[in-house]
């Protein structure tokens, strides 16, 4: 707020008489409260780096050490073996300061050096990974000893970063290991003849230029603190020229039956406050819920939470660029074709939920029309990267769209105020969802602001969403930021009885402030508009609660739920399409420093096995047999990915260093260019953190999905909700006949669940349960 009133802070005339100088003691205050809570920031970043620096130590243990060191001392007990006397000879102190010097440095240094000890061996017990392929219940004594011992190297109260210095890099795996995990992946999609061709190309591969591009990767290995993500990051996301939109951007859904509030500004108060409240225990660095392993004490790289809050993806001609900015002290809002910036700090203090309720609604109340070309500017973000760079020099380099287009970007977060009512609502429940999820994804194209970390909706009925830019973070670490919100907003912050936010208000706030824009008509905002327009087109979404079972049920017959859908989604496909496809599931590896994912190549031998035998009717037993044999190997491969012993980032990280050498490789082609027709990926949500179902069953969020990944493939987000539903959301495209035909494939079967996997008679393997199949109406 303190950036509003600079420029009536200060007034001064020249007159005959001389000089009037005036001050505005109010616009002073709110400079002076807010320079105060930046200078608190300052120095709280300051003390944090302290803890985390002598992690896992603390700060007061140095003066022990001290202590006992001059205790010895004074003891007439030297605990040095003579160094603090060389020590002594190098202080021109007297004797008494030389003492008490030398005790000081030796102190420290020994303290110093414990604290390296124990980061190495912190380091070392976090390298042990043998307690992920444990059965469950059946806890080995070396994992019991090696709980124990990270227990008491963890510290009492460790920092969001404090783990990061302790946890292993990823490591690089052999060439031999990842060309056969390959190879034995690729088996079941493959003729005889092209599987051959193939192994031919890997043999040839690992004897030839192989072994060179892995020298370079290990080399890259040992100075980088991870040798994936960096590339990753860059080449896969940054460096992609065509529309983010859909394409990598992906979207967050409110609650299913529960619509808190269906006061617009309300809902939009207490959104923007939850989010606020989150973003400063980031900067506090608390720790939160996504830096361990659930339920454990195993942490988690949360390096992708430091770019979470003021920060945006600003466009380039051949790559992209994220900056992003220590704080930020207002949000952007888009309402009916106009921008505004919304300051939600006055004075150094953090708008009440009810304040920014009020600034809220002075947007919708305010009458005035969009600026010629400000309603659909948006869609410059949603269109190609190469004209959205080229219009940015040519039209938002100076001047006041330069002045407006900082504020978008230097916001903590993006608003939309949207116009429609979303939900499962009417006489048409999911169709609405499906409309709903679409409007998260896209939008009308130009009214998010697709660039930023991630983008807040808010429609009409007071139900949100969210969207959220790929490049700096991976949907878990934006899922539990969005479970946060929805939870803070719900059971902590609450409404009053007639639907408004709670808390009072200062009625001398200033107005949200319009953003002022000169766009000229060669903007080419409406080529870039008519792209995303025809990419939103289309898209079929598709978002299915499945209730008939979940995890609960599932967990009772000893299988990973994650495997059983994997498998489900396998028989869905082969139904459907009468063959197999390249399957990819996304699995994390933060369990190593600035870990992002890994895939999961979820089509197997063992998978491909099981789904034959049952589509071809044949005997229960069995087919139970292969089942539970390729729920175990997929399980296999999902400890594999995570633990380092990945496939794809291994070989797309050779691909980059061949392009480097200019080499080329006819193997690395291939397998780069392999289509991924099946898109997967489980988000975590409802962590019991946050949500009690038992209690509060209504409270079940719908999670989130993305676009298809191929034209003529499905994305597949599915959310694990409490112990008895699953969430589904499939996307695919209209364009593709094989895809689009679904919708009206099954309708004999009085289902309208296009591109769906049907759950409700998936295989069911219990002592004394009979084998059932999914029922005909497949997708």
């Amino acid at each position: 707020m303190a950036e509003a009133h600079q420029a009536v802070a200060f007034q001064f005339t020249i007159t005959p008489e001389g000089m009037d100088l005036q001050l505005s003691y109010q616009a002073l205050h709110q400079i002076y409260r807010s320079g105060l809570r930046s200078w608190k920031k300052r120095i709280s970043r300051m003390q944090n780096r302290v803890i985390k620096g002598v992690y896992p130590a603390s700060p007061s243990s140095w003066l022990f050490v001290v202590i006992a060191i001059l205790a010895t001392m004074y003891m007439r007990s030297d605990p040095s073996m003579g160094l603090i006397a060389k020590i002594q000879q190098h202080l021109p102190l007297s004797s008494q300061g030389q003492t008490m010097l030398s005790a000081l440095v030796f102190s420290t240094l020994l303290w110093l050096s414990v604290i390296l000890a124990l980061r190495f061996c912190l380091k070392l017990l976090l390298s042990y990974h043998r307690w992920m392929f444990e059965k469950h219940g059946r806890t080995s004594t070396t994992t019991k000893v090696w709980v124990t011992l990270l227990r008491l190297l963890s510290g009492r109260k460790p920092l969001l970063y404090s783990y990061q210095t302790s946890l292993p890099h990823l490591p690089v795996p052999t060439i031999k290991d990842t060309l056969s995990r390959y190879l034995e992946s690729v088996q079941p999609l493959l003729t005889g003849p092209g599987f051959e061709r193939m192994t031919g190309l890997a043999n040839q591969f690992e004897s030839s230029l192989g072994n060179r591009l892995q020298r370079y990767l290990k080399l890259k290995a040992l100075w980088a603190t991870n040798y994936v993500s960096d590339w990753w990051e860059e080449y896969i996301y940054l460096r992609s020229r065509g529309p983010i939109m859909v394409n990598s951007n992906y979207y967050g859904m409110d609650f299913l039956y529960v619509t808190p509030t269906s006061v617009q500004a309300a809902r939009a108060g207490n959104t923007i406050t939850a989010l606020l409240l989150y973003r400063r225990k980031v900067n506090r660095e608390e720790p939160i819920y996504t830096s361990r392993v659930p339920g454990t004490v195993i942490p988690l790289c949360a390096a992708q939470c430091e770019r979470m809050f003021n920060t945006t993806r600003t466009p380039g001609i051949e790559t992209d660029v994220l900056q992003h900015w220590q704080d930020s002290e207002f949000v952007a809002v888009y309402h009916r074709g106009r921008f505004f910036r919304l300051w939600v700090y006055q004075a150094g203090r953090l708008l009440s939920p009810r304040e920014i309720q009020s600034q809220v609604q002075r947007i919708l109340d305010d009458p005035s029309p969009p600026q010629p070309g400000e309603e659909k500017l948006g869609a410059l973000t949603a269109g190609d990267r190469v004209a959205w760079s080229e219009v940015r020099k040519r039209h938002f380099c100076a001047g006041v769209n330069r002045r407006s287009l900082d504020v978008i970007e230097r916001a903590a977060f993006f608003v939309t105020l949207d116009e429609e009512d979303q939900g499962m609502r009417g006489d048409d429940p999911a169709g609405n969802l499906d409309r709903y999820a679409k409007s998260l994804l896209h939008g009308k194209c130009y009214d998010r602001w697709f660039d930023k970390s991630f983008s807040i909706i808010v429609y009409k009925n007071g139900k949100n969403g969210l969207n959220a830019e790929h490049s700096w973070a991976d949907a878990p670490t934006v899922a539990h930021l969005w479970e946060y919100t929805l939870a803070t907003d719900a059971f902590q912050l609450g409404y009053t009885e007639d639907g408004h936010c709670k808390g009072e208000v200062d009625r001398s706030l200033p107005h949200p402030q319009r953003l002022l824009w000169d766009i000229p008509s060669e903007a080419q905002v409406s080529s870039s508009l008519a792209v995303a327009q025809q990419l939103a087109d289309d898209v079929d979404c598709h978002v299915f609660p499945f209730r008939d079972f979940g995890k609960g049920r599932i967990k009772k017959l000893r299988i990973s739920p994650d495997a059983f859908i994997q498998l489900s989604l396998q028989l869905a496909y082969y139904r459907d399409r009468g063959g197999f496809c390249l399957t990819y599931e996304a699995s994390m590896t933060r369990l190593f420093r600035e870990g992002r994912t890994e895939t999961v190549r979820s089509c197997s031998n063992e998978s491909c096995d099981f789904v034959k035998a049952l589509a071809g009717g044949e005997e229960e037993e069995h087919c139970r047999q292969l089942f539970r044999r390729a729920a175990e190997k997929h399980q296999n491969l999902y400890r594999l990915a995570m633990t380092g012993d990945g496939i794809d980032r291994h070989l797309f990280c050779l691909y980059v260093v061949s392009k480097y050498l200019g080499v080329d490789s006819p193997f690395l082609k291939e397998v780069l260019s392999e289509p991924w027709r099946l898109s997967t990926s489980q988000t975590p949500l409802q962590q019991m953190e946050l949500f009690d179902l038992k209690n509060n069953p209504e409270f079940i969020s719908l999670g989130g999905g993305f676009g298809p990944v191929a034209d003529d493939g499905y994305g597949v987000s599915y959310i694990i909700v409490g112990e008895d539903m699953i969430n589904f959301h499939v996307s695919s495209k209209h364009s593709c006949s094989g895809t689009v035909s679904l919708t009206h494939k099954h309708t004999h079967t009085h289902t309208h669940t296009p591109s769906m996997p049907p759950l409700a008679n998936c295989p069911v393997m219990h002592d004394g349960v009979m084998l059932r199949t999914l029922r005909p109406s497949v997708w």
